[in-house]
């Protein structure tokens, strides 16, 4: 059997309400990983315990507070006795899930995870690999005490991936070693040969699926869907805003003013992973308004639902849509942007995209990812 991996990260489902973000993406690698050797996850719970999660994962939970990490602030008391205790906790989890066998320990993503693995693999001699987000690297990455013990975790990993091809070199620049790409994605449960295509003609339904925050755009598009024309407008049959997050009452005051004016905008909340596919699929396009980005998982999603985007030419997403051509790729990262790209997408064929849609679909596989980490592991033991 292959090297046992150990799992280390800060988001994973709880709930299965769609709140915990990248934790989907966790949870379904681990489950992939476990048809082939076992996993130990170790992951935020109400409390530190240990649960079977399959016969072959297994979760070792250390206590956090419900509402995410990235939003505690340690200059709030209340928040900074989280992040210590977090902080303790994970680390100690860590070490305990690490083991005194032989493991392979892969750290999702990079701080606090990356350090909690390294600090483990140097107590029991395991080799750990490290998994970067745009988190790490483009907001942690630009405070220098957090920079040098990014770059420390970067340099002792035994491998180092960051899930976008912008992300990587910024990362590689950051630590000064090799950085691979390494996309994260997330399992389909619905099959693309019983997945319906998108219509052919308008009136089209947008779809905005993400956290409502500021990296997300989701104000952008709220900004932007009040530009459209009335000709735009009768293209539209529906707009989705689906999520949650800290711009709620934003959010909620802004779709109020749009459905004042008549306009078919719909709240939505956070959606568990079936209904974040379902919302999808009743789509016909998935809009991405990001300030900041290397690929998210909802492009991903959308392109293995057949689903085609209008994005902005933030992280990978003009390379992808370049070289794809599976969508609408805005001019620049502000409203009126957003609104021409939104305009030129209604008056397609959203149905036309499909060819070009699967094929960028291909590189997000599940199985060769986890085919790829078992290879590194293996390499290690």
């Amino acid at each position: 059997m292959p090297v046992p991996l150990v799992l280390v990260t800060t988001s994973f489902p709880v709930r299965g309400d769609g709140s915990e973000a990248a934790g989907s993406f966790v949870s379904d690698l681990a489950q992939e990983a476990g048809r082939h050797t076992s996993v130990r996850v170790v992951a935020p719970g109400p409390q530190a315990i240990r649960e079977a999660w399959s016969p072959s994962v297994e979760i070792f939970r250390y206590a956090a507070p419900s509402k995410p990490l990235s939003t505690l602030k340690p200059w709030n008391p209340a928040d900074l006795r989280w992040l210590v205790r977090v902080l303790q906790g994970g680390a100690a989890a860590t070490r305990q899930a690490a083991g005194d066998g032989e493991s392979h320990i892969v750290a999702l993503w990079g701080l606090p995870c990356g350090e909690w693995a390294r600090r483990a693999a140097r107590l029991t001699g395991n080799g750990y690999s490290v998994w970067l987000l745009g988190s790490d690297v483009w907001s942690l990455g630009r405070v220098p005490i957090l920079r040098a013990l990014l770059g420390r975790v970067i340099r002792d990993a035994k491998c180092a991936y960051a899930d976008g091809y912008a992300l990587a070199d910024d990362a590689q620049r950051i630590a000064r070693v090799p950085v691979e790409f390494l996309p994260s994605t997330r399992k389909i449960e619905r099959l693309p040969a019983v997945t319906p295509a998108p219509r052919e003609k308008p009136p089209y339904r947008l779809l905005f699926l993400g956290r409502w925050h500021t990296n997300k755009g989701i104000d952008l598009l709220l900004d932007a869907l009040t530009l459209l024309e009335d000709q735009d407008w009768r293209r539209i049959e529906c707009v989705e805003i689906q999520g949650g997050g800290p711009m709620e009452g934003q959010v909620r005051a802004r779709i109020a003013e749009l459905q004042a004016f008549g306009h078919p905008v719909v709240l939505g909340n956070f959606l568990s992973k079936p209904e974040a596919e379902a919302a999808i699929v009743r789509s016909d396009w998935l809009v991405i308004p990001s300030r900041i980005e290397s690929i998210p998982v909802v492009f991903s999603d959308a392109m293995k639902l057949g689903r085609p985007v209008v994005a902005t030419p933030v992280g990978d997403l003009p390379r992808l849509l370049s070289t794809h051509k599976c969508g609408v790729l805005t001019s620049d990262c502000n409203p009126s942007s957003i609104a021409r790209a939104l305009a030129d997408a209604l008056s397609t064929s959203a149905q036309a995209y499909g060819d070009a849609v699967a094929a960028a679909a291909e590189p997000f596989s599940l199985s060769l990812i986890v085919e790829r980490l078992l290879r590194t592991a293996g390499r290690e033991s």
